[in-house]
């Protein structure tokens, strides 16, 4: 069932079916989550076998943005690190997830029995409304402090952006939560706060300049990361950081514009003109010649609209059946670092 977000009936339906321990499809700023009370751990193993997700890999809580987060942060984290709390001051609400300490007992499925806890205060209204609804409990109720919400698909497969897209791959049964197509297109940026300095475990929209801006630190450095994890300093796990992820039915490949405006020459004449398309391509160069049964979408020129619609396009090509979809690699700066991450990760598999 969808439910309009701007009736207030919505969040209220909403809010009751997680105060009783159920599910819904939840609309961020990033992507669509798959929520339930984060602190029900019986509620939480119900979005573990809806996804097919191994119970041992985390999912990111929620919190709501009264008092800046902090009262959420406090009942499932043990400490917030002075830097921690000057980048939550910067970027919350808003797609940054934290890696804190976690407080022995509370929401141990959601962190996937880790001794961390991943935190985030999402910036979409409509999913503010559902967590201050949970967190204002009705006297004699508890207040629900968080929701695990991770993204509202099959494990490892292609996240959502549209409330349709949520009905397509979990429904029919679930409440779904209609907040409109997502700003941001892609996950939050994920900063590990549990050793002593901020340390980036997936990127996002928020860069990494932006992070060391706001904190005032610098991230740790790769050769830095595994001179810890050599001393046993091992990066906890964390959502959406496995090699392949993201990944549509279709194989991924991802090439510069010479190599795939190569692929397509040598293509060109070698397939029948009324076949089903088999390949789809995305490409931000303007290619000088596409053979005609191939499906072809032009990625926008700059990082932050081509994130905004990433997901639905692979969703959209899927769709067409072909087998192979050709991308090209996008530019190696930090405003494509989230782009890139979750292109490779697709094409990983």
């Amino acid at each position: 069932m969808i439910l309009p977000a701007s009736a207030p009936e919505s969040i209220a339906a909403c809010a009751d079916a997680l105060r009783a321990g159920g599910l819904i499809g939840l609309p961020t700023e990033t992507v669509y989550g798959l929520a339930a009370d984060a602190g029900n751990d019986a509620a939480v193993a119900q979005i573990f076998a809806a996804k097919g997700r191994p119970a041992d890999h985390p999912l990111i809580v929620h919190v709501s943005a009264q008092d800046g987060g902090m009262s959420g942060v406090a009942h499932f984290a043990s400490q917030v690190p002075p830097f921690a709390q000057q980048l939550m001051s910067a970027f919350w609400p808003g797609p940054l997830t934290l890696i804190l300490p976690r407080r022995p007992g509370v929401g141990t499925a959601a962190a996937g029995g880790q001794p961390s806890v991943g935190v985030r205060c999402p910036s979409h209204p409509a999913a503010q409304a559902v967590l201050r609804a949970l967190h204002d409990a009705p006297a004699g109720v508890e207040p629900v402090w968080g929701l695990a919400a991770p993204s509202a698909n099959r494990f490892g497969r292609v996240s959502p952006t549209t409330a349709a897209h949520v009905d397509s791959e979990l429904g029919p049964g679930l409440l779904i939560l209609d907040g409109g197509r997502c700003d941001l297109g892609i996950e939050s940026t994920i900063i590990d706060c549990t050793r002593g300095a901020p340390v980036l475990l997936r990127p996002g929209s928020i860069t990494r300049e932006q992070v060391e801006q706001a904190c005032g630190r610098k991230l740790l450095s790769k050769e830095e990361l595994a001179a810890q994890e050599a001393r046993g300093l091992a990066a906890p796990k964390a959502s959406g950081t496995l090699e392949s992820h993201y990944a549509p039915n279709a194989t991924v490949r991802l090439m510069d514009a010479k190599a795939l405006q190569t692929a397509l020459d040598l293509l060109d004449g070698a397939i029948d003109a009324v076949a089903r398309p088999s390949i789809a391509v995305y490409a931000r160069t303007q290619l000088k010649k596409v053979p005609r049964p191939i499906v072809l979408r032009t990625m926008p020129q700059h990082a932050a609209p081509t994130a905004h619609e990433l997901f639905s396009v692979l969703r959209e090509l899927d769709a067409t059946g072909v087998k192979l979809i050709w991308v090209e690699t996008p530019p190696d700066t930090q405003e494509w670092e989230g782009v890139r991450d979750r292109l490779q990760r697709a094409s990983a598999s």
